[in-house]
């Protein structure tokens, strides 16, 4: 029998003052703060100067692969949406941040910015993330003719920017015009930073805006404003596959990229095909970021794993190896079989040991003798009710059959999230959409009898034990709130006050937190309810 260790007190010794060889023989640097939005509360990863730069020798690897499918490249610069979030200290004195946090402030990034991105290192520094990103969209506008790529971490950061934009474009058009920044743009760096572009008036290139932006369509909005732009780099995988379909009607044609996979806890691979289907993105590993195993598990992620020799603590810090007959063992990257679905466990050069990530891949091929995974889902976000468990894959593939119910009808779906609504027997899943029209100055009419199909249509692509549950009346009729323009910000926001970075943050598609509920619910205009009451012949 092998045994496991329970790092996490570990961790909180050393958080707590104790040195670092306790756990590893390098010296911690700082710790990482997880998003926690995938589904559960941050954790704090180790890091160390050499696992730091194995984080970033992942960027130096997909800059070479992007390039071969796009020319000129090294002509432009790359439009970014980039924040940080204040970082803390452990009681020991450790730096505390978001990766991604500890990315933008590290020097070498510093010092490539100016030559890579159009948003001036201190817009990307500000902690103030409305003036933040108010600055780095109106040094992109700047710098249109010399925008080649469009690129936020998320594809939700970079939907929020356009929504931000729709709410802001009339005054960044009034400050091109005047040469003068808004005077609610009040950070010294960003005023210091935003005035050697923004040098004089500019009255043509704000009417040029103002026309594409005065459109009653922002279909292709992305493309217009920079029209040099070459593809839209972002993750739009897992989660973020819930805006590949606005991100195309935005981007009007401009590919998305993928580029790589990676988390807090660490690097896993990146994109060799940049220009594949985004639904169909497969990352190839890379095995000299950490030793990964891959834990067996059904299609719908839960079970093999829940009977393996990886009995977690609390899901994720791992505790005791079994070796019982009938227990599912991790195999390595030389023994995963095509076509077979894992969760991958982590051993990195900073003191994990074999940690479960929770992300369930399938995989699809092979590069050389590294393998190529598709991201699948989150292994703990699922919706349930009784003996029913939807995956956060069959939940997104059934809101994408309805969804193609409503495109033809002029409306977009902007973002969505679930929960299961048990507080009355049966319980039913609840569904949170935020609808737009494609042209903008269309008031949102709902009909009612479209919106209960939609309802059905889902009900419908779920799989045999809900529909059975749900004729059997032991799960109600499935329900879709249709909530007002800004409610997703204002979740976004919320879970920002809470711990969460933007730049890592991720619409959770399944929540469980009882205040994020009713912070969707603040925002409820209609409620719609599948009318369907047999689904078995």
């Amino acid at each position: 029998m092998a045994k496991l260790i329970n790092i996490k007190p570990y961790i909180d010794r050393i958080a707590n003052g104790e040195t670092s060889n306790i756990l590893l023989a390098d010296p911690i640097s700082e710790f990482i703060q997880s998003s926690g939005t995938s589904g559960g509360q941050p954790k704090l990863i180790p890091m160390t100067a050499e696992n730091f730069e194995k984080k970033t020798l992942e960027l130096t690897l997909v800059d070479p692969v992007v390039k071969k499918y796009f020319d000129g490249l090294e002509k432009g610069k790359t439009m970014s949406l980039f924040f940080v979030k204040k970082g803390s200290e452990t009681p020991s004195g450790l730096t505390v941040r978001t990766l991604t946090s500890c990315y933008f402030m590290s020097d070498s990034f510093k010092k490539s910015a100016p030559k890579i991105c159009t948003s001036p290192i201190e817009t990307i520094l500000c902690l103030d993330h409305k003036q933040s990103m108010y600055c780095q969209l109106l040094t992109g506008l700047l710098q249109r003719d010399h925008v080649v790529s469009i690129s936020s971490i998320f594809g939700s950061v970079l939907a929020r920017s356009i929504k931000f934009l729709e709410d802001h474009w009339n005054e960044l058009c009034s400050n091109i015009r005047t040469g003068c920044l808004s005077d609610w743009i009040t950070d010294p760096g960003c005023r210091n930073a935003v005035s050697p572009i923004l040098t004089r008036p500019n009255p043509e290139l704000a009417d040029t805006i103002e026309q594409i932006c005065g459109n009653e369509s922002w279909e292709g909005i992305i493309k217009k404003l920079w029209p040099k732009a070459k593809y839209i780099n972002s993750v739009i995988t897992g989660t973020m596959s819930q805006y590949i379909s606005l991100l195309d009607f935005y981007g009007g044609g401009i590919p998305l990229v993928s580029p790589s996979y990676g988390s807090s806890e660490s690097t896993f691979g990146i994109n060799l095909n940049p220009l594949s289907n985004p639904y169909d993105v497969a990352y190839t590993f890379l095995p000299n970021m950490a030793y990964f195993e891959f834990l067996p598990v059904d299609k719908d992620g839960e079970e093999k794993a829940r009977e393996s020799n990886l009995d977690g603590v609390s899901s994720q810090w791992s505790s005791e190896m079994k070796n019982a007959n009938g227990n599912v063992e991790p195999v390595d990257s030389a023994n995963v079989k095509l076509g077979q679905y894992y969760e991958v466990v982590v051993t990195t050069f900073a003191g994990l040991y074999r940690y479960r990530v929770g992300d369930v891949l399938k995989l699809t091929g092979f590069h050389n003798n590294s393998p190529q995974f598709q991201f699948v889902e989150r292994r703990n976000t699922i919706l349930s009710i009784d003996m029913d468990k939807t995956s956060e894959e069959d939940l997104l593939k059934a809101i994408g059959n309805a969804k193609r119910h409503l495109e033809p009808l002029g409306f977009v779906l902007m973002t969505f999230s679930s929960y299961a609504e048990t507080s009355s027997i049966p319980g039913r899943y609840v569904l949170f959409w935020e609808l737009k029209f494609k042209e903008r100055n269309r008031c949102l009419k709902l009909d009612a009898k479209i919106m209960e199909q939609c309802c059905s249509i889902v009900e419908e692509s779920l799989d045999f034990t809900y529909k059975s549950l749900r004729e059997a009346n032991k799960i109600a009729a499935l329900e879709v709130r249709v909530v007002k323009h800004g409610t997703f910000d204002a979740l976004m926001d919320f879970y920002v006050s809470k711990g969460a970075s933007i730049n890592q943050y991720k619409t959770p598609s399944c929540i469980k937190s009882e205040e994020a509920v009713k912070v969707l619910n603040s925002g409820v205009l209609e409620k719609f309810f599948s009318p369907k009451t047999f689904f078995l012949s």
